[in-house]
């Protein structure tokens, strides 16, 4: 009868979970980091189609240039991608960049629409 000497196997499965938590733990904080860009993207994009649409309405001036100009002044680095004016309607596609670590840069995107209530 062989007699098995298990002694360390304790040591060498606490380091799998403590690496595998770790793995978690790291996934985690890309995923919410991936999540908070895509919120900032769609606040921004709701932000500058109500402008574009209100500066659109009063002819004040051109709905994609104030909602250009306001995106600029947001947290985030948001950026416009398109802007279309359809009659009073602005609508507008904005991204912002999300590091992902060894995936690299994404965009994370969102897109408003905003104009007048037909009655």
């Amino acid at each position: 009868m062989v007699k098995r000497n298990d002694e360390g196997f304790s040591t060498v499965a606490g380091a799998g979970v403590i690496a595998g938590l770790a793995f978690l733990l790291v996934a985690a904080l890309y995923l919410g980091g991936a999540v908070v860009a895509r919120h900032r993207a769609q606040s921004a994009a709701d932000l500058s189609a109500l402008a574009g649409a209100s500066a659109q309405l009063s002819g004040d001036g051109d709905g994609c240039e104030e909602a250009t100009r306001l995106v600029a002044r947001q947290d985030g680095a948001p950026r416009i991608i398109d802007c279309i004016v359809d009659g009073d309607d602005v609508q507008v596609r904005v991204a912002v960049s999300v590091r992902l670590g060894r995936f690299g840069v994404h965009d994370a995107t969102a897109v408003a629409r905003a104009g007048p209530v037909e009655a």
